[in-house]
């Protein structure tokens, strides 16, 4: 009796990890990674609410996929291995698509277009990217400003680049004087121009275009096709558009 009661509880603890195992993740919920501090992308309202386009685009293609959205603030530097790791489904925040990336993660088509500006106080004299020689310039850490900036044969010409976790924080020293330039997304850079007008300005030339993709886990090419399906489908019932009239003002989404 004691041999079978005691293999009766082997088979009990087996089937009960082979239960944990088997649960995985929910099927019904996409865990969307972002920075939560990327207006009008991705950000928090003044009562914490997440809001932005991306978060209603997500929203409206969790609906269309009929799944479940959880956003997921991350370490914006991290973003990749957050994926890879599994702890997210999507990197979806103004994710710019590029050819290092490609190799990292799965890209669903552009949706959205940007280029990289240089944001500076309205009350600077600089008016071209040659007058930043020798001018300290911030940027948000690990992102495409500063592969744009890298790129750029001014960046030889500058002090030490000094790097932020969020563009939030840049622009708070480029506000106080420890800045005298932010490299920064286009849309993030208006959209802080209109809620303080009368404090910053645009340099007369900006650095590459680029777009903006959805990453999906390598692999995960099954996600990706539901993900692209349902974006085509918000594009052709003007789902998209309506969402980007409320935060730009006009239908800039991409077929």
């Amino acid at each position: 009796m004691r041999k079978a009661a005691m293999f009766t509880m082997l088979i009990g603890l087996m089937m009960i990890v082979l239960a944990g195992c088997s649960g995985g993740k929910d099927d019904s919920k996409l865990i969307i990674g972002i920075d939560d501090k990327f207006a009008p992308m991705g950000f928090r309202d003044e009562n914490n609410k997440l809001t932005g386009f991306d978060i209603d685009y997500a929203k409206a293609a969790g609906e269309q996929m009929g799944k479940q959205v959880e956003f997921q603030p991350i370490d914006w530097s991290a973003k990749e291995s957050e994926l890879n790791s599994g702890r997210i489904d999507l990197i979806w925040n103004g994710y710019t698509i590029t050819d290092e990336r490609k190799e990292k993660v799965l890209f669903t088509k552009p949706y959205l277009k940007n280029s990289q500006v240089i944001v500076i106080p309205a009350t600077s004299s600089l008016s071209k990217l040659a007058d930043l020689a020798g001018k300290t310039v911030g940027l948000q850490t690990l992102s495409s400003a500063a592969d744009a900036l890298d790129a750029n044969p001014i960046k030889s010409k500058l002090k030490p680049v000094s790097e932020y976790p969020d563009n939030v924080l840049a622009l708070t020293d480029l506000k106080t004087g420890r800045l005298d330039a932010v490299v920064i997304d286009e849309v993030v850079a208006k959209y802080y121009m209109s809620k303080e007008q009368g404090t910053y300005k645009l340099l007369d030339e900006s650095l590459a275009p680029e777009e903006y993709g959805i990453g999906v886990k390598k692999g995960n090419e099954e996600l990706l096709t539901q993900l692209q399906s349902a974006l085509d489908e918000l594009h052709k019932n003007g789902k998209a558009a309506e969402i980007s009239k409320k935060w730009f003002g006009e239908d800039k989404v991409l077929n």
